[in-house]
């Protein structure tokens, strides 16, 4: 199994900044996307930002120039800065990976997701 955890959730200022993580961990061989995706109360998850396994990122236009996605394929671990954060950034951040993992000898390839961490912004 893998299992993907996200930190650094919290409350802040209109302007403040936050930096969340998500550990990757279990039966991995390797990871392809990495990803940050948000829902806010009555809308539908939307894609924040996402890496590849080459370093090629993409970002939503509501957070380009604020946002910096990044990736430690080391420790299996995706970051995402969150600079000038604005009331409308409140959400929860759900970490997203597609994982190759061995399973009894066998690669799979699969889409895991985190549990989400709470991010909310303050006027």
């Amino acid at each position: 199994q893998v299992q993907l955890v996200e930190t650094g959730g919290g409350l802040v200022q209109a302007g403040g900044s936050l930096r969340l993580s998500c550990v990757a961990s279990g039966s991995i061989f390797s990871i392809n996307t990495m990803g940050w995706y948000r829902q806010a109360p009555g809308k539908q998850r939307e894609l924040v930002a996402e890496v590849t396994s080459g370093g090629s990122t993409n970002y939503a236009d509501s957070v380009k120039g604020r946002f910096t996605i990044s990736r430690d394929n080391a420790k299996n671990t995706e970051y995402l800065q969150m600079n000038s954060l604005k009331p409308e950034d409140t959400a929860v951040y759900y970490c997203n990976a597609v994982v190759r993992r061995v399973t009894g000898g066998t690669l799979r390839l699969d889409t895991y997701w985190g549990q989400g961490t709470q991010v909310t912004v303050s006027s």
